[in-house]
């Protein structure tokens, strides 16, 4: 019987030992998820203006000069909580698909008093003149849109001195596709990628065609004595011209431009020079 008791008594002593780490456990537990609460953004004003007094930005609208070559134009906008809350970027909105926002993942949350970097990234590629873009930034306490501008610079036209002239001619009489090779290439190569119509004939057919000092066995396309058609221009841009120093262009007899790009100089060519209708015989 004595054995029986002690047994017992041993027994609700490691029961109670277990209750009291059981709760000690417990309690730990509860202080831990007590003291890590979970913010949660309102994001029933995301889409109204955001108020003064909650994001303070270095600007709203930034403006570059881009060359006629530039692939793509960047920014940076910086911008300050001067709230005394937290302020979660929801998510941007870019107005075009050549647009694109640069910034940590979403929700982003600024704490009161700290500062942020959001970039933007314009492609350019195949574009000229001057464009506007905007990115619309939505938060929790209202929305924000950041504005750009890009000024995409004429093509610049090589000047080449009269050596430089003569050579190149000398050149292109032994190799009519020598102004795809060497240094010529840089001006007849370099500059087409990306490039149609209007910004592409500027690029590789006029500093040629309307060159200041065009040699002689240029022609002025705007006073051809021939009918032109849309086949005339894609005819010529693509097979050129043996034993003159008309050059193929296109890339299947080792020129620099696809089939897309002299359709579209082509089309170019045929709007803007008017075919020249010779006087019916008298």
């Amino acid at each position: 019987m004595k054995s029986r008791h002690v047994l017992f008594l041993l027994t609700a002593v490691v029961s109670l030992a277990g209750m009291v780490v059981f709760a000690a456990d417990m309690k730990s537990t509860n202080a831990v998820v007590a003291t890590t609460p979970v913010y949660v953004p309102d994001v029933s004003h995301a889409n109204e203006p955001l108020p003064d007094g909650v994001l303070v930005w270095d600007t709203l609208m930034k403006a570059v000069d881009a060359a006629a070559d530039q692939p793509r134009a960047q920014f940076t906008f910086n911008f300050t909580n001067v709230s005394p809350d937290n302020v979660v970027i929801l998510g941007v909105k870019p107005s075009c698909g050549c647009t694109t926002a640069q910034l940590p993942p979403l929700p982003w949350t600024i704490p009161a008093g700290t500062s942020g970097q959001i970039g933007i990234t314009v492609n350019l590629e195949g574009k000229s003149g001057t464009l506007f873009k905007t990115v619309a930034v939505s938060t929790d306490k209202g929305s924000k849109t950041l504005n750009v501008r890009i000024n995409i610079l004429p093509v610049v036209k090589p000047q080449m001195t009269e050596e430089e002239r003569t050579k190149g001619i000398a050149a292109a009489k032994v190799d009519r596709q020598a102004i795809f090779k060497g240094d010529c290439a840089s001006c007849h190569v370099k500059n087409v990628e990306g490039k149609y119509a209007k910004d592409l004939y500027d690029s590789i057919c006029g500093i040629c065609h309307d060159a200041e000092h065009r040699a002689t066995m240029v022609p002025d396309l705007h006073a051809l004595k021939v009918p032109t058609n849309e086949d005339f221009w894609r005819t010529w841009i693509s097979n050129g011209k043996p034993g003159t120093l008309m050059a193929a262009f296109a890339s299947s007899q080792g020129g620099p431009l696809n089939d897309m790009q002299i359709a579209s100089l082509a089309a170019y060519l045929n709007y803007t020079i008017p075919s020249h209708v010779p006087p019916a015989p008298q």
